[in-house]
């Protein structure tokens, strides 16, 4: 492997973060870097995997009982990777968020903001999609947006990842050192596989609608979204595929034959928890990870044909958006969630993403809303109203 795939890049200021439940782990220091694309990253004996298994066997020769590999990978699988080997991990029983008011943490006052597509672009690209679901094998595709926020004065970090806390306890919350020095940060609702020992567990999410402040509207808009003939096509789809793609590889799959509800403080979601017992126990939860993503809850169905649709479509790269970050270690034990609900910090600027999946059945106006509502978790984060 060639030593700029591989390299061991010493760096004690670097931080990586994620939560999970009670527990949190942090990383710092960068040991050796993993840049390898994933491709197919679930086929034992490639590039990537060999990029990793070597990484992790050298920080053991290196003294680490079990060292591990963090970081993200993007959406698109033959992009470079975002992955290192820490210096040093440990898990901790994870910090309870306090109420933070807006601007509280000292948010520098916003000097302008703009989204990529606009409204307009964003509607035109449904609309596309949706005629071309009519003359073509696909059945659904993800399209998302960008905010640009710019700030009058670089971004305190550390604060806002206090007020995500604090405005979102549960998910999976993340933080993220990149190459080019800014940081991925956000709080993902959704668990692409968890592994330990042989068990797997996947949460896919797909289907979502607004939560609202009167509870019992509230109660209402969940129990609209649980027999929305929409979005019980648009889950189905995603867990068709998840169970298309993991059968072969257990002992025993569990797959619910209907959706539950799972929600956050902006969105109700249609949620599937899929659990198994894996043939090979020496599948990594980074493999079983490679293998799953993208998902059609991020990409589309088929797959392909999606990913085609998306970039003749989006007038931007996703990037890490909609990829994953997670951690996997060398007994190949991890957890993987999607890239979701994030935004890529660097210095007075933040840029922030959300999707929406587009059916036949998707109207234009429904799915920039449902995008604005997505954006307001880190919106929110900011002291900026969604």
């Amino acid at each position: 492997m060639c030593h700029e795939d591989m390299a061991i890049l010493p760096d004690t200021k670097t931080k990586f973060l994620f939560s999970s439940g009670e527990n949190e782990l942090h990383a710092d220091g960068i040991r050796e870097r993993i840049t390898v694309p994933v491709r197919n990253g679930g086929t034992v004996g490639n590039f990537f995997k060999e990029a990793v298994d070597d990484a992790l066997e050298r920080a053991k020769s290196a003294g680490q009982e079990n060292p591990i590999v963090v970081g993200a990978i993007p959406f698109d699988l033959g992009e470079v990777s975002c992955l290192y080997v820490p210096e040093n991990h440990e898990w901790r029983v994870r910090a309870t968020g306090e109420n933070v008011p807006d601007n509280q943490f000292g948010m520098p006052a916003l000097l302008e903001q703009r989204s990529l597509p606009d409204e307009s672009g964003f509607k035109r690209a449904v609309r596309h999609a949706i005629v071309n679901f009519q003359h073509s094998d696909v059945r659904k595709a993800v399209l998302s947006v960008v905010r640009e926020l710019q700030f009058a004065a670089p971004i305190d970090v550390d604060g806002l990842l206090r007020s995500l806390r604090a405005q979102n306890r549960d998910g999976y919350q993340f933080q993220v050192p990149l190459p080019e020095g800014g940081e991925l940060i956000g709080v993902s609702p959704e668990l692409l596989v968890r592994k330990t020992g042989s068990r797997f567990v996947s949460n896919p999410l797909a289907g979502s609608t607004k939560r609202l402040t009167d509870p019992s509207a509230d109660k209402d808009a969940s129990e609209a979204l649980m027999v929305s003939e929409k979005d019980l096509y648009e889950h189905k789809l995603v867990v068709e595929d998840i169970k298309r793609i993991l059968e072969p590889h257990c002992a025993g799959l569990d797959v619910p034959d209907s959706p539950s509800l799972l929600s956050t403080a902006a969105l109700w979601h249609l949620s599937s928890r899929i659990g198994g017992l894996l043939d090979d126990p020496s599948m990594t939860a980074l493999q079983l990870a490679c293998m799953l993503h993208p998902t059609p809850a991020v990409c589309g169905y088929p797959t392909e044909l999606a990913h085609r649709l998306i970039r003749f479509v989006e007038p931007f790269e996703r990037g890490l958006f909609t990829g994953m970050v997670g951690w996997c270690d060398a007994q190949g034990n991890g957890e993987w969630v999607i890239t979701i609900r994030c935004g890529i910090v660097e210095h007075e600027t933040i840029r922030l993403f959300a999707g929406a999946g587009i059916v036949e059945a998707s109207q234009p106006e429904s799915e920039w809303a449902e995008v604005q509502t997505k954006l307001g978790t880190m919106l929110n984060a900011c002291g900026i109203a969604a």
